[in-house]
């Protein structure tokens, strides 16, 4: 679905279901250098299941027009006029890494435009390394490299995969190469760069899933942000790397369905 956002078009995938924005709304943020497509499993349950679903593509990202914003801030007034535009006064945010960071700023930033967060692959601040950053500048094939051996979990590497005959760290190397050129530094760079304000002051309910075996953002990073958070509640997704929503998508999906559904936030 396209959507003008600040004056240039934006793409949003519904999950195959019309907009309705009488609905509760579901919006799905993705991280570095990626697209709506990393969201399918979770966008088309929760669009058939009562959900407003819309998991966009950033600025310059996917079927999405315009430029990379330089910082998470930056993305986060965008996700803010995104929802003016899409007449959606309040929804849940889901964000994957720096998607994670995008969506924490906005309920820093915004808390009345946001009812509950689910963050995937999170921690804030969120590091990257200084030879990441260099191949993400000026050796893409060798960034992408380093992204599929870091931010995936073993069984992941070995070849195992949800869906028989799909390549998880194929799919995910072909999705970082269509990025657009300097995409992926830009992002990474944002992401190195964000220092997220008064986490002790953001009170609205929060899920944090952690993958066992992420190399990005690590168990104890994510851990570290639960306890900054005062409403804050982790689900760990076993033997799972950095991109949980595709190498555990059943667990990742049981805990956002829990949470989501739970007035209380259940989560174990």
């Amino acid at each position: 679905m396209k959507f003008l956002v600040q004056n240039q078009p934006c793409y949003a995938y519904t999950g195959g279901k019309p907009f309705h924005a009488s609905k509760p709304a579901l919006v799905f943020i993705h991280g570095a250098a990626n697209d709506h497509s990393v969201w399918h499993l979770q966008a088309r349950y929760f669009a058939h299941h009562g959900w407003n679903v819309l998991a966009v593509d950033l600025p310059g990202h996917g079927f999405s027009d315009g430029k990379p914003r330089a910082t998470i801030r930056e993305y986060s007034q965008w996700v803010i006029a995104f929802l003016d535009n899409a007449n959606i006064r309040t929804a849940a945010l889901v964000g994957h890494s720096m998607g994670s960071l995008i969506a924490l700023e906005t309920a820093i930033g915004s808390p009345e435009r946001v009812s509950q967060l689910v963050l995937l692959g999170a921690s804030a601040p969120m590091p990257v390394s200084d030879a990441l950053l260099t191949a993400a500048r000026d050796d893409t094939a060798t960034a992408i490299d380093m992204l599929c051996a870091w931010g995936h979990g073993p069984r992941a590497r070995m070849g195992s995969s949800a869906v028989p005959g799909v390549s998880l760290t194929g799919t995910y190397r072909r999705l970082l190469a269509k990025a657009g050129a300097g995409v992926l530094h830009n992002d990474l760079a944002a992401c190195a760069a964000y220092a997220a304000p008064a986490l002790a002051d953001m009170k609205v309910r929060t899920l944090i899933l952690i993958g066992e075996k992420d190399q990005m953002t690590p168990p104890r990073a994510g851990a570290s942000l639960v306890a900054a958070l005062p409403n804050a509640r982790s689900v760990m997704a076993p033997g799972a790397g950095h991109g949980m929503m595709y190498e555990a998508p059943d667990e990742t999906l049981a805990a956002m369905k829990t949470f989501l559904s739970d007035p209380l936030g259940a989560a174990d």
